[in-house]
This record gives C-alpha cells, sequence and structure tokens, in this order.
C-alpha cells in the first residue's frame, strides 16, 4: 500500500506514543512538531513493519527512523555484553557522520550506544569500539563488510535494518557489497528503506528485502523549504567564474557552497578562485577522510569562504546557517538539484540558492523545471549580461534543437516513472 502526503499538519511528538526521555530530549534540541514524513513513518515503525519510504534531505527522515528504534530498543531487554540490534547503513561517510550525531542527540539517558562505522581512517580504533560491545551501528556499506569479513562484528541478533539513501549507494556502486551484507543479517528482522526517489531500479532492489513493506511518499511540489530563495543568472560559460568571484569578494558572500558536476571540475575552480585571493577548497571523493574533515572544519569557521563540491563528496553535509548555494553548474538529475539547495534555509534560516547558467546548459533547466513541476525565473545580473551576438552551439549533439529533444524524452521517462510510481 502507499500513500503520499504533503507538508502540514502540526503533531507533536508526544501525541506519536515516543517515550518521554526521547520527547524530553528532542524539546531540549528545540524540536516540537514532527514533520510529515515522520508523522507517517513513526507509528508504522513502532507497529513492527517494513517500510519504503520516499523522502527528500532536510524533511527529517533521520529522526523518522531512528525515533521510533530507540523507543522500541529501549524498552527490550538489556544484552550484556551489549550486541548490535540496529544497523544503519549510508553511501558516504559525511552522511554516516551526521546520522550517527542525530542518534547521540536523540538518544541521551537511554542507556543506548551507537558505533560509527566509514572508510579512510584507522581499523583498529574501529575494533576495539565494537569489542566494547553496542546497540547501534552506523556504517558505510564497504568499511562495514571489511569488519565483518575480519569478524570484528557480528549481526546474528540484528532487530532493525535501515538502508538511508537506498538510491544514492546504488548510484555509487554499492550493489554487490549491500548483497554481501545481507549474508549476515538474519531474515527475522525489520527493514526499513529510504530513497530520494522510488524508480525501477529501486522496486528491484528492494522487493526481496522487504516484507509487505508501507509506502510512503511526499509530493515532489513541496520539495523545496519555503525558506530558500532561488535564482537563476543568464551568463556567458567564460564569464561564470568572474561573476561567482564578485558574489564572494563585493557581495560578501562568506561561507558560499559551490556545486560542480566534476572532480576535475571542481579542482579547476578552486584554482581560478584562489587566484582570486578567494579562499577557496575542494571537496570530493580523491581527498582523504581526515582532509575532508579538516576542510570542513575550517569551512564552517569561516576560515575558508568557498567550498567547491561534488553532489557525491556532499550528500549529507549538514552545515548550520550556511546562507548561499551556489550552482557553477547545473546537475542532471532534480533530486541533486533538490539536495544541493537543501543545505540551506535549514532549521528555521532564511537561504540563497543561485544557479549560473550558459547557453550550454539550457536543456538542462528545461528538463529540470519539468521534473520539478515549477518555473525558475531567469535573470540578468548588471555587469555580466549574456553576449547576445554570439552563434548559437553547432556541435550536433549539442545544439539547441539536439538540447531540446534530449529534454523532452528525458521529461517523458521521468513522467512516464513517475506515473508507474
Amino acid at each position: 500500500m502507499s500513500t503520499t502526503f504533503a507538508l502540514g499538519n502540526n503533531m507533536s511528538f508526544q501525541q506519536l506514543s515516543l517515550n518521554q526521555t526521547l520527547v524530553n530530549n528532542l524539546n531540549d534540541a528545540g524540536y516540537q512538531q514532527a514533520t510529515p514524513i515522520q508523522q507517517q513513518a513513526i507509528p508504522e515503525i513502532l507497529a513492527g513493519r517494513d517500510l519504503m519510504a520516499c523522502a527528500q534531505t532536510g524533511t527529517g527522515k533521520t529522526a523518522a527512523f531512528s525515533l521510533p528504534i530507540l523507543h522500541l530498543l529501549s524498552q527490550a531487554k538489556r544484552c550484556e555484553p551489549k550486541q548490535i540490534k540496529a544497523l544503519v547503513l549510508t553511501p558516504t561517510r559525511e552522511l554516516a557522520q551526521q546520522v550517527h550525531a542525530s542518534l547521540q542527540t536523540y538518544s541521551k539517558h537511554c542507556e543506548l550506544d551507537s558505533v560509527l562505522l566509514y572508510g579512510g581512517v584507522g581499523i583498529e580504533q574501529q575494533q576495539q569500539q565494537l569489542s566494547a560491545g553496542c546497540d547501534i551501528l552506523v556504517a558505510t556499506p564497504g568499511r562495514l563488510l571489511d569488519h565483518l569479513n575480519r569478524s570484528s562484528c557480528s549481526l546474528k541478533n540484528l532487530a532493525f535494518l535501515v538502508l538511508d539513501e537506498a538510491d544514492r549507494m546504488l548510484d555509487m556502486g554499492f550493489k554487490d557489497e549491500l548483497k554481501a551484507l545481507l549474508s549476515f543479517v538474519p531474515k527475522q528482522r525489520q527493514t526499513l528503506l529510504f530513497s530520494a526517489t522510488l524508480d525501477d531500479s529501486i522496486y528491484r532492489f528492494a522487493k526481496p528485502l522487504l516484507r509487505n513493506p508501507k509506502q510512503l511518499e511526499i509530493t515532489k511540489a513541496t520539495s523545496k523549504a519555503a525558506s530558500i530563495e532561488e535564482r537563476v543568472y543568464n551568463v556567458d560559460s567564460d564569464k561564470k567564474t568572474a561573476l561567482l568571484c564578485h558574489f564572494i569578494k563585493q557581495k560578501n558572500w562568506q561561507q558560499s557552497l559551490v556545486f560542480c558536476r566534476t572532480k576535475q571540475a571542481v579542482d579547476k575552480l578552486v584554482k581560478q578562485l584562489t587566484s582570486q585571493q578567494i579562499n577557496a577548497a575542494p571537496f570530493h571523493g580523491d581527498l582523504s577522510q581526515a582532509a575532508r574533515e579538516q576542510v570542513l572544519a575550517k569551512f564552517k569557521t569561516g576560515e575558508i569562504s568557498a567550498l567547491v563540491a561534488t553532489d557525491v563528496a556532499a550528500r549529507g553535509l549538514d552545515i548550520d546557517e550556511l546562507k548561499y548555494v551556489i550552482n557553477q553548474e547545473l546537475p542532471f538529475k532534480s533530486e541533486d538539484y533538490i539536495h544541493r539547495i537543501g543545505r540551506t534555509g535549514r532549521a528555521g534560516q532564511t537561504g540563497t540558492a543561485v544557479t549560473l547558467l550558459s547557453v550550454e546548459d539550457e536543456h538542462l533547466l528545461a528538463e529540470l523545471e519539468v521534473q520539478l513541476d515549477r518555473r525558475l525565473p531567469q535573470q540578468w545580473f548588471p555587469g555580466f549580461e549574456p553576449d547576445l551576438t554570439k552563434p548559437a552551439p553547432t556541435n550536433k549533439r549539442n545544439s539547441r534543437s539536439a538540447q531540446k529533444k534530449k529534454a523532452r524524452k528525458r521529461a517523458l521517462n521521468t513522467t512516464s516513472k513517475n506515473r508507474r510510481s
């Protein structure tokens, strides 16, 4: 059974039958009202149902699965030594860190311990943490599989399996690792799958994992927070970096998160910004975990003005009071666009999301508008107006007509997939 719902309908956490310790922790953290995904998911999880939920980042999905699991584990009989009862799998280290931090906030005074596992750091300290025992494990697939193959931990007593951002895990090529991990997990368990999209690949992957799951979905029209102002500036491709520098230096857009599609584009842009005396740093998969954490810490303190990132590396980034997100290049998928701009305008703050649009990417904007089911008005920025005397791209594969055909084809495919869902 599938349920589609929109944002709204205030409901307190007390009304969701969570224990008082959890409610107190939420109040201390400033959370009084449950979001729609929390309102829908928490009762289903408390009732023991498997779940397949379509929820974008920023909708409160972490609390949607964490709170009922913590409630149920708090009620369960204690085991000595502690055994892993709940496993949360995430596609990236940054998302794993964010989920683990949220769990620690929610679980104060619950006498429940959690351990965080991800790659790029030494394995020995993680082995020591696992040997001490824990109730909840948050991990990336590759590092967890490494520990299981070393017999550093056991999942034989697992009661809850959470797959967070399942679509991203499949996109990143974790399908084989996930299949291998499932051989260590009991068949009798409660499985919760969260994904930004529910397409055919997700359904095929989820079918053998879930038992008669309850399906939840937030309507796409409500995906963007009202606190985010979106702007699209038409600019020639060779003036994009100059306009970006103008925003950061003349407009004082300090602490800007800038997105590019590839690692190569990220590195190139960082060099260009640095040459203009802007403190910029890359954030992508080629950096070590220690380097990522160092860069992120400097960005949060303001030592770095521009953090230039790829979509995969920035998945799960949670930066308090981030005011500016800039799309130096548009992504190919609408969910990546929503994720990007969702880094700002969080927790009651306002934010600005800017897209620098060259004529070469106009087909991507047309496709994006179809997928979002809303227009993104375009404008010119004084002093950086596009040169309309320049000839349109004539490359056959990138001509305007070819781009429009691609946009229509992709849009039709997206629409048909949404209908099947």
